[in-house]
């Protein structure tokens, strides 16, 4: 393939790697496991030792998807111990959960407000592309609709603003 990076190689096999990640995964987790594996691949440092880039960014795909569903898995185990062990009732019969300490709490408060700030330097399409995405749950096709765009360019709007985030917060 000669000079061609691997971020080339992922764009132009886009769509088949989505296909990849929906049959495997559904429509719904397919997008945000694309954005994933394009990030890695944009952080890989130097390409140029790979044999056969095609090869390495299916690998690397299915790595991503099976990254993905084993922090689900062991998530959803973490989560049903937890219940078990810490959970109490109200009298009411609610369940009732201890509160996020407050350190926990002020570090995540800090992020949310560093990644608020490096959003709001972006262009205000890009931004709520993000928010409508991230941050109230709608898929790439659902965000295209609403706004009367392509998915293509809700996905490249995508990819700039979590590089951007990326840049300025961090991972």
């Amino acid at each position: 393939m000669g000079c061609v990076s691997l971020t080339d190689v992922f764009m132009q096999r886009r769509a088949e790697l989505r296909r990849y990640f929906v049959a495997r995964v559904g429509e719904a987790e397919a997008d945000d496991l694309l954005q994933d594996a394009f990030i890695k691949l944009a952080t890989v440092a130097d390409d140029s030792d790979v044999q056969s880039p095609g090869a390495y960014v299916y690998r690397l795909v299915n790595n991503v998807m099976l990254d993905r569903l084993r922090k689900q898995r062991n998530g959803a185990a973490r989560d049903a111990e937890w219940r078990r062990c810490a959970h109490m009732v109200a009298p009411s019969g609610e369940e009732v959960f201890d509160g996020v300490p407050a350190d926990e709490a002020l570090a995540a408060r800090d992020r949310l407000d560093r990644v608020r700030l490096a959003l709001a330097e972006l262009p205000e399409n890009i931004q709520h592309t993000f928010a409508r995405h991230k941050f109230d749950g709608l898929s790439h096709s659902e965000v295209a609709a609403e706004l009367g765009v392509s998915r293509s360019l809700v996905e490249k709007h995508m990819m700039r603003a979590l590089k951007h985030l990326i840049a300025r917060v961090g991972r």
